[in-house]
């Protein structure tokens, strides 16, 4: 959970997972649907997948007992050098290194390294400075914290507070005053923005939705039907018929969600289908509301059907047009979490 995600971001849903699943055998008879749900809201559902498939194993090979050996947690599914050095570290006290995010910024600064930590020169430097560290004291598990802590706490990104800093006489970057220049991440790039449609079709108190294949974005998580705008101009009501495969009577706007995944800055047009012709080729996705609550969402559907909760049937709504025109998103937009797409990756 800790992969990518703040510590006060996991803190509710480690809770909840470990009062649902307290263990490796819990995790690994789980079904698929509880685990995404479990999950729910925290991204990068390949995350909990990998962490299935490592329970699985271990209760396969290793009689349901975490491995102890680096090596065995390293080959574990969705286990890098950095997570299997924080465990073997902090859990078994073992001279493992770490290189998050903190520790990097840490080191590069102490050690004054100029060079981009994401070249493979320099970050090669970085895992050996690390070793070297942990490797010339006998308790790792403090050692490896105490960089994470200082890099969260005193090291900041912006504004560090080094007159608290405990190791400031031995700081480079403070010493040569390029605090503020390390470490030297070079720019990200500038986000893409990319526009959605989403359509909520009822039929009988029951609402249409579909699964997400394996092998891409948010697989096996549930989303209404929905499409990427490629062409200004493109007709709303033209777009639900041809993606799912009926007539239309009309349709009328329900919300406009904007979020951000990565890079990518994303507006989202819902629109409720007020009548259609006939009922897609899809049966077994109908779903009453009740039902819906217990399934796991991509996050931008996840606020959809939250407000479908809270409006019960849906409130009606003035008719606009149906043009589906990709507008640019403000910068000031708050990123939230995943988009639906149904292009092929």
């Amino acid at each position: 959970m800790l992969q990518q995600t703040q510590v006060k971001s996991v803190i509710p849903f480690y809770e909840r997972w470990m009062k649902a699943l307290p263990n490796i055998r819990a995790v690994a008879k789980a079904p698929s649907q509880r685990i995404h749900k479990l999950w729910e809201g925290l991204g990068y559902y390949t995350r909990v997948r990998n962490l299935q498939t490592a329970a699985r194993i271990i209760e396969a090979k290793q009689d349901g007992e975490f491995p102890v050996m680096f090596a065995d947690v390293l080959a574990l599914p969705g286990v890098g050098p950095y997570t299997a050095g924080a465990i073997c570290s902090i859990a078994f006290n073992q001279p493992t290194p770490i290189l998050d995010g903190n520790v990097i910024r840490v080191l590069t600064r102490i050690f004054g390294i100029s060079g981009n930590p994401r070249e493979r020169k320099v970050n090669r430097r970085l895992w050996s400075i690390a070793q070297n560290l942990v490797s010339g004291t006998r308790d790792c598990s403090s050692l490896n914290q105490s960089l994470m802590e200082l890099g969260a706490l005193i090291c900041t990104p912006k504004q560090p507070k080094c007159d608290a800093c405990p190791v400031i006489a031995y700081c480079s970057a403070h010493l040569q005053n390029r605090v503020e220049q390390l470490p030297n991440i070079a720019p990200r790039l500038r986000p893409t923005q990319r526009q959605f449609a989403a359509f909520i079709l009822e039929r009988e108190n029951r609402f249409l939705v579909r699964q997400r294949p394996h092998g891409v974005v948010n697989a096996h998580l549930w989303e209404f039907p929905n499409l990427e705008i490629i062409s200004e101009g493109q007709d709303a009501k033209e777009s639900a018929e041809t993606l799912l495969g009926v007539r239309i009577k009309s349709l009328e706007p329900f919300w406009t969600i904007k979020h951000s995944i990565t890079r990518y800055r994303i507006r989202m047009d819902i629109w409720r289908i007020n009548e259609a012709n006939r009922l897609p080729p899809t049966e077994e996705c109908w779903f009453t509301l009740q039902k819906l609550v217990t399934l796991p969402f991509a996050s931008a559907h996840k606020r959809v059907l939250l407000r479908l909760l809270a409006r019960n049937s849906g409130a009606r709504v003035k008719k606009v047009s149906t043009r589906l025109n990709p507008r640019p998103i403000s910068k000031t937009d708050d990123p939230l979490n995943n988009a639906p797409s149904n292009k092929r990756r």
